[in-house]
């Protein structure tokens, strides 16, 4: 099996030069290159070795407890003392103080090593932001240290039996008891809802405070000591590692974080970091997939060629096509996510980082698997084995089109909400246009999109047009941001690679104009 490598250098190229994070007051080049190379060599000897490990011999729920494989306990530690925990979380709550763009190449990095792992912990990042937007001055005190130093880790507690994407329908029930709340009710697909790592569990559950609907839902702390039962442990195509759990809250003691009644908007912290989050796995699954398939494809002796001489898998075309399709996934779907990431960082309009990310998620979920399923492909009758990776990195990688939203429920949101006024559609309109500056392509394709956008809002039923639509903006946002791959490729990089995987999306024209 080809080792793990972080493609750190691939990853500072795109935070800096495509989504132009030197922008940034607080940017720091050089810090940001050490955390990067730190936290590279880490997964690559530690996290990295137990992935294959967590995939054959799963998580496992033995008398009530979830027991996590072999070695996964000793790196959790390892990653705790070295203090990753809390890359993101500010310095005076204890953590490194580093921004969402180093955290998001941290992260990227954690998926492509160990992406079970990384399910378990890259929760607490968007639990600490959460506390800090919502939480009281006593849950920041009790819960934020130790998430940061990693006693505790964190997780997102809303799907019920009869509640997948339609939340109103939530009938876990929070009662007032004494100076608190009493939890009752099953939730299930809870992934991390218990292991053997951290000392500690914080969940985060939306629960039925009030009357029906989404009005009547908020959000509750819930310690998992606290009367929370692990009732059965899902068997998974993929992610074997990561304990998904069934949970029976048993009048379990709970807290309220900010305004009853207003539990989504709350929870809604955390979705969208790890929409962004899934969005970045799906990226790691299709540069691992590259990754492996470029390595055997640079060995396999397969053939011969013009000249008699022997032939290597990647000197036929067929084999080069699917390689550089890997390529060009990876890149673009890494670029857009970081674009989004800068938008997010800026602040300066919400709106259109609530359009960006929902396509982020789409995109990046299915260049995961799209490579992978490549990989298998290009590898043929080995990439079906397990011996080379490839089928845990598609089976891994499946997932990231189902969970934090499916990606149908996030075409829906971009076909509705997202063309309302104030909706994003007119920042992503700009967005694109200053991507693609110049080029004619870009300017034909922003054209047909705002004409479908215009159709889109003056049928009387946009929904069964969504998933259209959904991909025709996506494919502007990954055309958009090829053009400005290739625009930067001149000055930093490999532009002859960069411009040779631009061709099949923009023409030469358009890069020498951008």
């Amino acid at each position: 099996m080809t080792a793990f490598a972080a493609p750190t250098d691939d990853i500072l190229f795109s935070l800096r030069h495509v989504a132009g994070a030197d922008q940034l007051a607080d940017w720091d080049d050089a810090l940001a290159s050490d955390i990067l190379a730190h936290f590279a060599h880490f997964a690559e000897q530690v996290l990295a070795p137990l992935n294959a490990v967590g995939d054959s011999q799963h998580a496992r729920l033995e008398n009530g407890r979830v027991r996590m494989p072999d070695g996964f306990t000793a790196a959790y530690t390892q990653l705790a003392e070295g203090g990753w925990q809390g890359l993101t979380a500010p310095e005076e709550a204890g953590g490194m103080g580093a921004s969402a763009l180093i955290g998001a190449g941290v992260s990227e990095v954690f998926s492509g090593a160990n992406h079970a792992m990384q399910m378990v912990c890259n929760l607490v990042p968007g639990a600490i932001k959460t506390l800090l937007k919502f939480g009281s001055k006593a849950q920041q005190d009790q819960w934020i240290p130790k998430l940061v130093a990693g006693d505790a880790l964190s997780t997102m507690c809303l799907t019920e039996p009869q509640a997948g994407s339609d939340l109103s329908a939530i009938r876990c029930k929070a009662e007032p008891s004494g100076d608190g709340w009493q939890i009752t009710g099953e939730k299930i697909f809870i992934s991390g809802g218990d292991q053997d790592m951290s000392s500690d569990i914080l969940h985060l559950v939306l629960a039925r405070s009030g009357g029906a609907g989404l009005g009547g839902l908020s959000l509750f702390l819930c310690p998992a000591q606290s009367g929370v039962v692990v009732t059965r442990l899902e068997e998974k195509m993929g992610l074997h590692a990561s304990p998904t759990c069934q949970m029976r809250f048993d009048q379990a003691r709970g807290e309220l974080i900010g305004i009853e009644g207003e539990g989504l908007n709350a929870m809604f912290t955390l979705m969208n970091h790890a929409r962004l989050d899934v969005a970045l796995q799906g990226v790691a699954h299709a540069a691992r997939a590259s990754q492996i398939a470029r390595a055997y494809a640079a060995e396999r002796i397969q053939g011969r060629k013009p000249d008699k001489s022997p032939a290597y898998l990647h000197d036929h075309a067929d084999v080069q096509r699917m390689l550089d399709a890997q390529q060009r996934l990876v890149i673009g779907a890494r670029a857009m996510c970081h674009i989004a990431l800068m938008a997010l960082e800026r602040g300066d309009d919400p709106a259109v980082c609530d359009f960006l990310t929902p396509l982020c998620k789409i995109f990046g979920s299915k260049a995961g698997i799209e490579a992978a399923d490549l990989g298998i492909q290009i590898l043929g009758g080995y990439g079906y084995l397990d011996e080379y990776g490839l089928s845990q990195t598609w089976r891994d990688a499946r997932i990231c089109a189902i969970y934090e939203g499916a990606n149908g429920i996030h075409a829906r949101t971009i076909a509705t909400r997202g063309l309302r006024a104030g909706g994003g559609a007119d920042g992503f309109a700009a967005l694109i246009a200053e991507l693609g500056a110049g080029s004619p392509r870009i300017a034909d394709l922003l054209s047909d999109w705002q004409q479908m956008r215009e159709t889109m809002t003056r049928i009387a039923d946009p929904l069964p047009h969504a998933h259209a639509f959904a991909q025709q903006t996506a494919d502007l946002f990954f055309a958009a941001s090829w053009v400005r791959i290739a625009a930067v490729a001149a000055h930093h990089g490999s532009p002859d690679m960069l411009y040779r995987l631009a061709q099949p999306i923009i023409s030469p024209q358009d890069i020498a104009a951008s």
